[in-house]
């Protein structure tokens, strides 16, 4: 058994690479959404049109402040939480919020915590999704396991599609692919239809998804 995994081994090593033939990826291709008003407003309300459409509840606040107070109100009476690591979460004067409110950040995974809160790497306006890379202060279990799945959108996060955001990860040499464990799309919270083809929200992941846009208009 020994000799003949061994020789299997020596023959997918001494094969290479079986993408090397595969050319370079080309910039000119279609998206998959066509793209019509790529502004930053027109980004921001198609993000939030799409968003709602796949059950998010956003709530849109001009500072960082007013999405503090947002955060605390989702997070009502509840004091323990699961959370990325603050620097990745762009909300400055969150950590001493929370502190002050005795809410205290879980460091072991616990399925009984109501609500997971993140930031995320960017959000999609073709589709309202979000983009989160796991890594080094950025664990997936927030977005994952809570009932609750909290983030916070900078409005300059917004990017037209996924393609426009892969493509900016290549020009970066794709760093975060290398340096990060996972890539998540998120689009709206878990839902499943095996039984009787009736959609369930909730059944595999976060039942409820809230997004906290911090730029632009106020109104939700």
């Amino acid at each position: 058994m020994t000799e003949a995994r061994e020789s299997i081994l020596q023959r997918l090593r001494s094969a290479g690479s079986p993408l090397g033939h595969l050319p370079e990826a080309s910039d000119d291709y279609l998206h998959m959404v066509p793209r019509q008003d790529t502004t930053p407003a027109g980004l921001l309300e198609r993000f939030v049109r799409q968003a709602q459409a796949i059950d998010c509840q956003i709530h849109q606040v001009d500072s960082e402040v007013d999405a503090i107070e947002v955060m605390l109100s989702l997070i009502g009476d509840d004091r323990r939480i699961l959370s990325w690591a603050f620097e990745h979460i762009p909300l400055e004067g969150f950590r001493e919020e929370l502190a002050a409110q005795k809410i205290q950040v879980e460091a072991a995974p616990d399925p009984s915590v109501r609500i997971g809160i993140t930031g995320v790497d960017a959000a999609l306006a073709a589709t309202g999704s979000l983009v989160l890379q796991s890594g080094r202060g950025k664990p997936r279990l927030p977005s994952l396991l809570p009932p609750v799945h909290l983030a916070a959108v900078l409005s300059n996060q917004i990017v037209p599609d996924l393609e426009t955001w892969v493509s900016g990860q290549r020009l970066a040499g794709l760093a975060g692919f290398r340096q990060n464990s996972s890539v998540m799309v998120v689009s709206g919270p878990s839902r499943t239809a095996d039984i009787a083809m009736e959609p369930i929200l909730g059944m595999h992941g976060p039942g409820e998804v809230h997004v906290v846009v911090v730029g632009g208009s106020t109104s939700e």
